[in-house]
C-alpha cells in the first residue's frame, strides 16, 4: 500500500471525517497545536539565545536547560499529538502539500540538530557552562535551531493555503513530483 493510498483510506475513516467536519473540535485541536508550538519554540529560543550569549549570560547553560527542558518537552509532546490529529483530519491534502513535505524535512533536520547537540557538545557542558563564549558547536546548534524552527513555522502556516494543491493543474512538473500529485495524462 502506498502512502497516498494509506492517506486516502485514513481520510475515509469515521474519526477523520468527524474531526474534519467538527464545528469545534478541529479549531480546538489547531489552537492547542499553536499554543504548544508557542511554548516549545519560545523556550527553545530562550535556550538558543543563551547558547549564543545573548540572554541570561550570568546563568549557567546547564541551569537554563534544566529549568526549561521539562516545559519544552511537555510543549513538544502536545505539539506532536495535536499535529498528528491535524494530519488525521485532512490526510490526503496534507500529505500532498509541498509545504507539509518541506515542514517534515525541516522537522527531521531539527531533530537531528537536537540529537547531535545533546549527544555531543552538551555532554561536556560542565567544562564550558559559564564561559564568556560558548563553544562553536553549541552556537552552531543554536543558530540551526533558530533557522529550522522559523522554517517549520512558516511551512506549517502555509499548509493552510492551496497555492500548490494537486487538484489545481497545470502546475510545474517539480511541484507535482514533490507533492506526489497523480496527474492524469493529457489526451
Amino acid at each position: 500500500m502506498s502512502l497516498l493510498a494509506f492517506c486516502e483510506w485514513l481520510a475515509a475513516t469515521e474519526g477523520s471525517i468527524a474531526l474534519h467536519e467538527s464545528l469545534y473540535m478541529y479549531p480546538l485541536v489547531e489552537s492547542a497545536h499553536v499554543l504548544a508550538l508557542c511554548l516549545f519554540v519560545g523556550l527553545a529560543i530562550v535556550l538558543d539565545l543563551r547558547l549564543l550569549n545573548k540572554l541570561l549570560r550570568g546563568v549557567p547553560v546547564s541551569q537554563v536547560a534544566d529549568r526549561l527542558l521539562p516545559w519544552t518537552v511537555s510543549g513538544f509532546i502536545v505539539m506532536v499529538i495535536t499535529g498528528l490529529l491535524l494530519f488525521y483530519a485532512i490526510p490526503v491534502r496534507t500529505y500532498q502539500s509541498v509545504w507539509f513535505r518541506a515542514k517534515v524535512i525541516f522537522l527531521i533536520l531539527a531533530g537531528l540538530n537536537v540529537f547531535i547537540f545533546h549527544s555531543g557538545i552538551y555532554k561536556r557542558v560542565t567544562g564550558w557552562d559559564m564561559d564568556e563564549r560558548t563553544p562553536w558547536p553549541a552556537r552552531r546548534a543554536a543558530i540551526a535551531s533558530l533557522i529550522l524552527w522559523a522554517a517549520i513555522i512558516v511551512c506549517g502556516r502555509f499548509i493552510a493555503y492551496n497555492w500548490f494543491d494537486c487538484d489545481i493543474q497545470p502546475q510545474p512538473a517539480f511541484v507535482n513530483w514533490f507533492a506526489g500529485c497523480v496527474v492524469p495524462p493529457i489526451q
